[in-house]
C-alpha cells in the first residue's frame, strides 16, 4: 500500500468541503469511425490497464484518520463498473458533446471503488464516436492524466513519450520519517530561511483583496463546458514572431476572452481585475511519468487592461517570467513539503479550512498541458481531437484547461452554469484573441520580407 500524498489527499479533503463540487478531471477524445461493440472495447481496455496498478487501487482512510490515506488493491476490482455507455440526442454533434461532457463533470465518482471511469458516446456525427476518461484529482495531474490517456490508446510505432508503468513509487517509510524526524532541529531553521523569500508573496498574493469580479463567488452543483480551437501553425507562427512561448500565447488569448467577457458584462477590465491561478509542473526526469500530483502554481494578473494584443501577449511573457523567477512555485511546493513533515490531522485540517475559506483575490485558472504530438488510436479508431476538462472550486467560476495534441490546441473551458450563462463568449473570445495576434505576427514577417536590404 502507498501513502496518497499531501496534494493528493489534499484535493479529497477540498472535495469532502463543499457539496457543490466534484474534483474529477479528464478528457474527451473524439475518434473516427463507428464505435466498438461492449464485448469488444471491454476486452480491449481490459487488456491495456493490466498493466497500470493504480487503475485497480482505491482510497482507504484510517480510523478516525490519524494517518493519511493510502492506495489499496481492491479485492472486488470488476471493470464493468467503469464503462458506461450513452448516445448523443438529436442533432448528436459536438455541442451536444459538450452538453454531456458538462454533465459528467457534475458527477461525483464513486469512493468505494478506483476512482476513475470511461464513458463511452455512440453517434456522434460525421461518423464519429466519442470517449470521455474521468480520473479524481487525487489521483493524477495534467501531465500524468494525459499520460494515462496514452498508456490506454493503441501501441504506435514512435516511441513512447509516456510511461505509466514507472508509476508506482513505494510511499515513504517509517525509516525515512525517523531520519527527517532527527534531522529536523538542523534543516528546518535554514529550510524556513531558504523558503520564506518565496513564501511571503504567494501568501500575500492568495489573501490579499482585488477588485470585485462576476468570475469569483458561490458556485451550484451544475455545470457548462465549451470549446476553443487554435492550429498548432498559427500558435507557433505568433510564438516565432514576437518571441515568446506557447504558454503565453495561450494565455494572452485568456486575456482577451476574458476582457471581451467583462465589457459584455458591464464591467470594467481594470488593471487589478483578474488574478489568474496558474498551475506550473514540478517533474523533474525521474518523477514524469508518476501517477500523483506533482504541480505548484503562479498567480500573475491577467492585463485585461490593454486593448493591443500584442502589447497584451508581451505583459503577459513579462509578468509569468517574474512570478517564475521569485520562486513562487517553488515555495508553494515547499509549504506542501512542511505538511509531509506534520501529522495528517493537521495537515487535513489546513486543506478542509481552506475550502471553507472565501478568497475574493484569485478570479480563474488556466492550465497548460502539453499533449501527445503523434497522432494516436483507440481501438483501431484515430483519435481526431482531445478536450481537456478540468474541475471548478474554491468560488472560482471558470476554469480553463489548454491542451496541444497533434496538430491542434483545445481549449476546454468549464463553467458554473447558474453564473456563467455566457461561456461560449470565452471560446469566441480565444478564438478572436489567436486570430488578432495570428493577424498582428503575419503583417510583422510581411513588412519584413518586403523591407529593402
Amino acid at each position: 500500500m502507498n501513502e496518497l500524498h499531501p496534494l493528493d489527499w489534499g484535493f479529497i479533503e477540498l472535495e469532502n468541503t463543499d457539496r457543490h463540487i466534484s474534483l474529477a478531471i479528464g478528457a474527451a477524445a473524439i475518434m473516427t469511425g463507428p464505435a466498438p461493440t461492449r464485448e469488444d472495447f471491454t476486452a480491449w481496455l481490459g487488456e491495456r490497464i493490466g498493466h497500470i496498478e493504480r487503475l485497480r487501487q482505491r482510497v482507504r482512510r484510517s480510523p478516525l484518520d490519524l494517518t493519511a490515506p493510502v492506495w489499496q488493491q481492491d479485492p472486488d476490482f470488476d471493470l464493468a463498473h467503469h464503462i458506461r455507455w450513452t448516445a448523443l440526442p438529436t442533432p448528436r454533434d459536438e455541442s451536444r458533446l459538450a452538453e454531456l461532457i458538462a454533465t459528467e463533470l457534475e458527477q461525483r465518482l464513486d469512493r468505494d471503488h478506483p476512482l476513475w471511469q470511461c464513458v463511452v458516446v455512440e453517434q456522434l456525427t460525421g461518423n464519429r464516436w466519442a470517449l470521455i476518461v474521468k480520473a479524481h484529482h487525487s489521483m493524477v495531474d495534467g501531465m500524468s492524466g494525459i499520460a494515462l490517456f496514452e498508456q490506454l490508446c493503441d501501441p504506435t510505432t514512435h516511441p513512447a513519450t509516456r510511461d505509466t508503468r514507472r508509476s508506482n513509487k513505494a510511499g515513504t517509510g517509517l525509516r525515512d520519517r525517523l531520519s527527517k524526524a532527527v534531522r529536523l532541529p538542523v534543516t528546518a531553521p535554514r529550510f524556513a530561511l531558504s523558503i520564506v523569500r518565496g513564501v511571503a508573496p504567494v501568501v500575500y498574493a492568495a489573501m490579499s483583496p482585488t477588485t470585485p469580479s462576476s468570475l469569483n463567488g458561490p458556485i451550484g452543483r451544475k455545470r457548462r463546458y465549451a470549446v476553443a480551437k487554435a492550429a498548432m501553425s498559427d500558435v507557433r507562427a505568433i510564438e516565432n514572431s514576437f518571441g515568446t512561448s506557447i504558454n503565453d500565447v495561450a494565455l494572452a488569448a485568456v486575456t482577451a476572452a476574458y476582457r471581451r467577457l467583462l465589457q459584455h458584462r458591464g464591467e470594467e477590465p481594470s488593471p487589478a481585475k483578474i488574478r489568474i491561478l496558474v498551475p506550473v509542473s514540478m517533474r523533474g526526469p525521474d518523477t514524469e511519468f508518476t501517477m500523483d500530483n506533482r504541480i505548484s502554481v503562479i498567480l500573475p494578473y491577467l492585463p485585461v487592461e490593454l486593448t493591443d494584443p500584442v502589447h497584451a501577449l508581451s505583459t503577459v511573457h513579462q509578468r509569468v517570467t517574474r512570478h517564475r523567477e521569485q520562486g513562487e512555485a517553488e515555495a508553494e511546493t515547499s509549504i506542501l513539503s512542511i505538511t509531509e513533515l506534520l501529522p495528517f490531522r493537521f495537515g487535513a485540517w489546513a486543506f478542509r479550512l481552506a475550502g471553507h475559506f472565501p478568497q475574493h483575490s484569485v478570479a480563474a485558472l488556466a492550465t497548460n498541458v502539453p499533449g501527445p504530438r503523434n497522432q494516436l488510436s483507440v481501438d483501431g479508431c484515430v483519435v481526431e481531437q482531445i478536450w481537456p476538462c478540468v474541475p471548478i472550486a474554491m468560488r472560482l467560476r471558470t476554469t480553463i484547461a489548454i491542451l496541444s495534441y497533434h496538430d491542434r490546441l483545445i481549449f476546454g473551458i468549464t463553467g458554473d452554469y447558474g453564473s456563467t450563462p455566457d461561456i461560449d463568449l470565452i471560446a469566441d473570445g480565444i478564438e478572436h484573441g489567436i486570430a488578432e495576434l495570428l493577424a498582428r505576427a503575419r503583417s510583422l514577417r510581411h513588412s519584413a520580407d518586403s523591407a529593402p536590404t
